[in-house]
């Protein structure tokens, strides 16, 4: 589980459970509403004026698209961790030509520029703290106090960014679309279009499409131009992970594997929730394959195809009466591997019980009177750490579960669990007296079937014999 957790961490594996009301729109990708407000400007300005429908990847697009960019890993990407400071940065408006255009040049030019600040040049030795950046600017605004953006956010950039430190230039509140590192100090350009306060920087990553911030960051982007991020709230190894095998200085390797595990996939309506989709995930259809596809998302409009460097994995339980089984066009493009309960996983000796033949005797008695598709797994049992565990799970899981099977007859019940006798290890069962009347005795042969209060290990070892 630590390689896996690790694997999570990085967005190298994704997890989705299906369910009933699993749709398109959530896997792949769908609609979101968004006011302007939401993408955050550098002049703080707002808009109420209704809201916009937004394209918002789902899962499977996301990690399809992480996947795709992946063009093995960098042995010279730097280290990242808790120590490093790593700053928001907007680039012009969210939504807007004018950001593309700022960026585009940013990136061209290897810098980052930050428009509050005036025409003033802040790089004169005079201005090393944040008080003479205050002063200085209220000597022209006397009303500015310290949370002017003017003054905080100009210091941001011109005091606490340090060589080494990570910029991450935001897209609204929601997005990111570049990754830098500051390698210079800062510097006014005089002859600048626009945004004359810059720092060099060397930039890491940048993607043909912005990346979800929760990729990277756990909260929301703020609406200031410039600040400095809560270091406990970033991802550490996944912006590691994006830097060092996407990155704009990594050269191309072999890419690395991604996973999505799709739990219960059979609950959901397979052929709404994948589409079209389903052609693209055959291993020749795939990304850099004999017969390579794409197809044009119908929201978004992009084109889309899956890497094939991206496995898909899908759980679903056989037993499951109340749903169908997967859809025959997607059993054709899956590999079936069986997972059977296995015993011997569990202990041979928990306070006397013989816990792994506890489990294969009761799943032989299941299978001869219903079916191997019914067999209870080893994991009811992996946490039992004791006698009292083994009889919680015998009482609330197992033998209720017993009951669906069989529909209630406790008879069944009894033979799956070895009973011979009226006064079982685990149940008790008594005759109803019959009702009297002149036509004669009703309810012949009816038993009422108790729980035993406590569990003796007589009753496991009927069930080891």
């Amino acid at each position: 589980m630590r390689r896996y957790r690790e694997l999570v961490e990085r967005g190298r594996i994704a997890f989705v459970t299906f369910h009933q009301s699993y749709s398109y729109e959530d896997f792949v990708e769908g609609l979101r509403p968004e006011t302007p407000s939401m993408g955050g400007t550098e002049d703080g300005a707002t808009s109420s004026a209704g809201f916009g429908l937004k394209v918002h990847p789902g899962i499977f697009r996301r990690i399809a698209e992480l996947a795709g960019e992946n063009r093995g890993r960098s042995s010279n990407a730097p280290t990242m961790d808790g120590s490093t400071k790593v700053f928001k940065m907007a680039l012009g408006r969210s939504w807007s030509e004018e950001g593309d255009l700022y960026l585009q040049d940013s990136l061209d030019g290897g810098f980052i520029a930050l428009g509050w600040g005036g025409d003033i040049d802040w790089a004169g030795p005079e201005y090393e703290s944040f008080e003479a950046i205050k002063n200085r600017w209220q000597r022209d605004h006397p009303e500015a106090t310290g949370k002017d953006p003017n003054i905080e956010q100009l210091n941001a950039l011109r005091r606490l960014m340090r060589d080494g430190d990570l910029v991450v230039i935001s897209d609204g509140a929601h997005k990111f679309r570049a990754i830098g590192q500051v390698s210079g100090r800062y510097y006014f350009d005089k002859d600048a279009d626009y945004h004359p306060h810059r720092r060099t920087v060397r930039w890491l990553w940048h993607g043909n499409e912005s990346q979800q911030r929760d990729l990277i960051y756990e909260k929301m982007f703020r609406r200031q131009s410039l600040y400095q991020l809560d270091s406990e709230a970033i991802r550490w190894p996944a912006l590691e992970q994006l830097v060092a095998s996407s990155g704009d200085n990594v050269s191309g390797g072999t890419p690395e594997p991604y996973v999505l595990v799709i739990d219960e996939i059979n609950r959901a309506n397979i052929s709404k929730v994948f589409g079209e989709l389903i052609t693209l995930i055959e291993p020749d259809k795939r990304v850099g394959a004999s017969n390579e596809l794409k197809v044009t998302l119908p929201y978004s409009g992009k084109s889309f195809g899956v890497p094939i460097n991206l496995h898909i994995v899908g759980t679903m339980n056989t037993a499951d009466r109340s749903i169908a089984l997967l859809d025959t066009a997607l059993r054709r493009r899956f590999q079936f591997r069986e997972m059977m309960p296995e015993p011997k996983l569990l202990p041979t000796d928990l306070d006397g019980i013989n816990v792994s033949a506890v489990l294969s005797n009761l799943n032989e008695r299941i299978e001869s009177l219903f079916d191997r598709e019914h067999q209870i797994g080893h994991a009811y049992f992996m946490g039992c750490r004791s006698k009292a565990d083994l009889d919680d799970v015998m009482r609330t899981k197992v033998i209720p579960l017993l009951g669906e099977y069989f529909y209630e007859d406790w008879e069944k019940i009894r033979l799956v669990l070895g009973e011979n006798v009226d006064d079982g290890g685990f149940i008790r069962r008594r005759r109803i007296a019959p009702i009297s009347s002149n036509n004669g005795d009703f309810g012949n042969d009816r038993w009422r079937y108790t729980l035993q209060p406590a569990f003796g290990l007589a009753a496991y070892n009927q069930l080891d014999a």
